[in-house]
């Protein structure tokens, strides 16, 4: 997402994070072969893990989830239900994809790693375009 704000020029209009709903990677870089399948689409990745918090639904006004598990997690934080409205399945975005969830790659080859890449550049693109609209 952030290579694709920077692209389009709107980095002063939108505004990204990154989280798991895992502890198991805090501060960790992106997984190697990620950043491989990135960089083979001109993607260069940064920034490193961190942990999902409650205090992000405050600071956030979409909160998107890559599977069904996740969304799960996320939602059993927001113990006083009321942001639900701003917790989305990412691939609910997608228009040339029709996943319901984003494959986990992790246990795969590389051809895992180049597909979830692709995924999330069709969401990622029209979500951009989504909140651009607005």
């Amino acid at each position: 997402m952030n290579h694709l704000i920077a692209q389009r020029g709107v980095s002063a209009r939108v505004t990204t994070d990154s989280a798991g709903t895992a502890s198991y990677h805090i501060g960790s870089s992106p997984d190697r072969r990620m950043n491989a399948a990135a960089q083979r689409q001109g993607i260069t990745l940064t920034g490193s893990a961190r942990q999902f918090t409650a205090a992000d639904f405050d600071k956030f006004d979409l909160i998107l989830a890559m599977d069904k598990s996740n969304y799960q997690d996320i939602l059993s934080l927001d113990t006083d239900k009321q942001y639900a409205h701003k917790v989305k399945l990412m691939c609910e975005y997608c228009k040339t994809y029709c996943d319901t969830e984003v494959p986990d790659p992790y246990y795969g080859g590389e051809a895992g790693f180049d597909y979830v890449i692709a995924l999330l550049t069709d969401a990622c693109e029209h979500l951009l375009d989504s909140i651009l609209l607005r």
